[in-house]
Order: structure tokens, then C-alpha cells, then sequence
């Protein structure tokens, strides 16, 4: 395989086993079926320095009509959409002459934001159960993968961006050109576009290995992403830090040829800060995988631990970096009884490939497991809020990325 972005060559980065997609929840009548598995591996090119996966699944395959993540279950996610949507609106001076597409739409948790400010808007959504649930709130929805045909043909219908979205989906793309060139094609002359994006140097510096699943075909640094821009008819000009996902990076852009927002001096600050961390060259990435193993045997070796001493554990948040950490690890249901969670649409399937059952929150209150493992640890704060009352058995709340915690 060559870099999907500019064909050189590649060395291997991490090596996860074999996997089923992360979001592929079981119905029972699934149970006596087989499942597909692939394998999950991930290179470094080495001269664009874009992470990616090795490509053995399709996309469609990965982002089908019962797709199950919803982005509105997130308080914490919903806060920060639309804490967005204020800093956009105040920045670009949005109104109701404007036009916002969010690309990657989901659930509308944040159209809505837009919609609510009277700002016409649009979202492009592929998964049909996501979509939905989007259209329940008022928001159009085109029900495609985005690329430059659909750009094209959004710009011919009259549906040029001011403003365009695009948030944790710069990673689920197999086609990087296309998907960011099609940007290019949808943005008015001064229309801005932004992309929000796990950093790729707080994974590997905090060993986050379990964001790694087939749903992801890249892992971005700003490195790499300003040269993949600037192929693709898109310009940097600014760029913020967020606490989001474990460390995100929020990417403004505009296009090359017409583009007249002044570069912000955190470009070239936080291009340095990647180049002396050593992002460009090919040691940084060669003890990775070293550390993903370390954070494995630890995890595996408190599940046997507990077992030992008659400790009940059960999770929570069905997380698609659960699944890689709990597939990884080889863990089932003899070691974590079952996973809670929120979302009705998880809620009675089980976990792909663990196939650990997936039930609602009265689960807890009826097991009062010994140990609450938060599979969603970037979500960490909110979860241990919500189940404060686990605290009255004298639950434990237990993590184990970066580093195996138990508070």
C-alpha cells in the first residue's frame, strides 16, 4: 500500500490484530453468525507524515444505514457545538444572508444551533439512522458521502458555503484528496471552512491507541494536513487547541485562490511545536507500539486481578475505542459482565467481536458491579457525574488509558 495522499512509501506505525468495525453492534439474532473481522494496522508515510490505516474495509461498509453513534448524546459534546456556533457566528458575522454546511451532520446536534439563529443551513449525512434523527429537528439533510461531485452539485443547485463544518469526520474519509478538495469547490469566494480533529501527537504522547479503529483511515497532525490542504486548493490560516477527544485540533481554512483571511501566528507556532516534538521524522513513531502493549497487559492484568478477588466489573459507554481496547486485549464477558449504555439505538445489541451485552442504565442500579470501567474516557468527568450514585455501593470508577486509573 501507498500513502493515500501523495503515494510514497510507508512504515508500520501500530499493529492492533484483527478487529470487526467498531460500530458493527450485534443484534441477538446475530449471535449465531459469523462475524468480519480485519485486520487493523496503521502506517506512517514518510513523506507526508499522514497516519493511516491499511485498507482492507469499505466505507460503506463502515457507515451503513443502522449506524449507531449519535453525536446529541454527549452533553458535553452539545455544550461545545454550540459554543461553536456563538464563535462562528461572532468572528464571521453570520446571519440570515448566510449559508451553513456542516459536512459529517450526524444527529443535527449542531445544525441545530444554526437553525435555531434563523442562519439557512444544510447537513450532508451518509448513515440513514443518523440522518433521521437529524431531519426530526428541522434540518436538511442530504443523504450522501461528501466529495467533490456532491460539492460540485451543491454550488450548481445555489448551495455554496459561507461557512462550512466538518467535525471528527477528516479521519473516517479513504479519499482525503477528494473529500477536502470538494471544500474547495463549495465555499464561496470568502467562505471559511473548519475541521476539528483528534491531534495525532496527543495519541501517541498519551498512548490513546484505542482511537485507532477502521472507521478512522487517518490520524492528523496539522503537519501533515496544511500539506494536504494546500494540494487540494484550501489554504491554513488559523488553528486552536480543544480539550475534546482526548486533545483536538481545530483547523481554519479558506480557499487558496481567493482566500484573503490573514494567517493567525499559531500556524507556524504549532507547525514548530510538531517539528521539534519530532513529528517529521521516522523515530517518533517507532516506539508506539510498545507503549499500546504496555497499556494492554495492564488493563488485562486488573480484569484477571479482579476476577481473582470475586470483584464484579462492568462498563460503561459503548464506545467505538472501547471495542478496539477490549477486542486488542482479547476481553469478553467473563471478565467485564456487560457495558451500559445511554443510546437506545446500542442498548440490547452486543459489542462487536467481545460480544459483551449492551443494556440501559437500570443495569448498574440492579448488578452494583464492584468496578465501572469508562470505555469513553475522554468523556471521563461527565460519566463519573452522572453516576455519582454508583458511590452509595462504594463502586469504583476505573480507566485505562493512558494509564490504568481506579478513583
Amino acid at each position: 500500500m501507498k500513502c493515500r495522499h501523495c503515494g510514497s512509501a510507508l512504515q508500520p506505525f501500530a499493529d492492533l490484530g484483527s478487529a470487526p468495525p467498531s460500530n458493527a453492534y450485534l443484534t441477538a439474532h446475530q449471535l449465531d453468525r459469523p462475524e468480519r473481522w480485519y485486520p487493523l494496522r496503521v502506517a506512517v508515510c514518510e513523506t507526508c507524515w499522514l497516519v493511516q490505516t491499511e485498507d482492507f474495509a469499505e466505507a460503506g461498509a463502515l457507515f451503513d444505514a443502522d449506524y449507531a453513534y449519535f453525536s446529541a448524546i454527549s452533553k458535553s459534546w452539545l455544550a461545545h457545538a454550540e459554543r461553536y456556533v456563538a464563535g462562528m457566528v461572532d468572528r464571521f458575522g453570520l446571519g440570515s444572508d448566510s449559508h451553513v454546511v456542516e459536512v459529517a451532520a450526524n444527529d443535527g446536534y449542531l445544525l441545530q444551533y444554526v437553525r435555531e439563529r434563523g442562519i439557512p443551513c444544510l447537513g450532508v449525512e451518509p448513515t440513514r439512522s443518523t440522518a433521521d434523527a437529524a431531519r426530526a429537528r428541522g434540518i436538511e439533510i442530504v443523504e450522501a458521502f461528501f466529495g467533490s461531485d456532491l460539492a460540485a452539485r451543491l454550488v450548481a443547485q445555489g448551495k455554496a458555503a459561507d461557512l462550512t463544518a466538518a467535525n471528527n469526520v477528516l479521519a473516517h474519509v479513504p479519499d482525503i484528496n477528494d473529500f477536502v478538495s470538494g471544500f474547495a469547490t463549495l465555499l464561496k469566494p470568502q467562505g471559511v471552512s473548519t475541521f476539528e480533529f483528534p491531534h495525532l501527537m496527543r495519541l501517541i504522547s498519551e498512548r490513546q491507541f484505542d482511537t485507532i479503529y477502521h472507521e478512522h483511515f487517518s490520524y492528523l497532525s496539522l503537519t501533515a494536513i496544511e500539506r494536504i490542504f494546500a494540494a487540494n486548493g484550501l489554504s491554513v490560516f488559523d488553528v486552536e487547541e480543544h480539550p475534546t477527544h482526548g486533545g483536538s485540533l481545530r483547523v481554519f481554512a479558506q480557499r487558496a485562490d481567493t482566500g484573503q483571511q490573514p494567517v493567525s501566528e499559531r500556524v507556524p507556532a504549532m507547525l514548530l511545536q510538531e517539528r521539534e516534538a519530532g513529528m517529521t521524522g521516522p523515530e517518533y513513531y517507532k516506539g508506539f507500539q510498545a507503549s499500546v502493549d504496555r497499556v494492554k497487559d495492564d488493563f488485562v492484568r486488573f480484569l484477571l486481578d479482579a476476577r481473582r478477588d470475586g470483584k464484579t466489573v462492568a462498563g460503561y459507554g459503548a464506545a467505538a475505542k472501547g471495542n478496539t481496547l477490549i477486542n486488542y486485549a482479547g476481553v469478553r464477558s467473563d471478565l467485564i459482565a456487560f457495558v451500559v449504555d445511554r443510546a437506545p439505538a446500542k442498548q440490547n445489541k452486543y459489542m462487536p467481536g467481545s460480544r459483551i451485552p449492551i443494556l440501559n442504565e437500570d443495569a448498574l442500579r440492579e448488578a452494583r458491579p464492584d468496578y465501572i470501567l469508562i470505555l469513553p474516557w475522554n468523556l471521563k468527568t461527565e460519566i463519573m457525574g452522572q453516576l455519582g450514585y454508583a458511590r452509595e455501593w462504594g463502586a469504583k470508577f476505573v480507566t485505562a488509558v493512558p494509564t490504568l486509573e481506579i478513583a
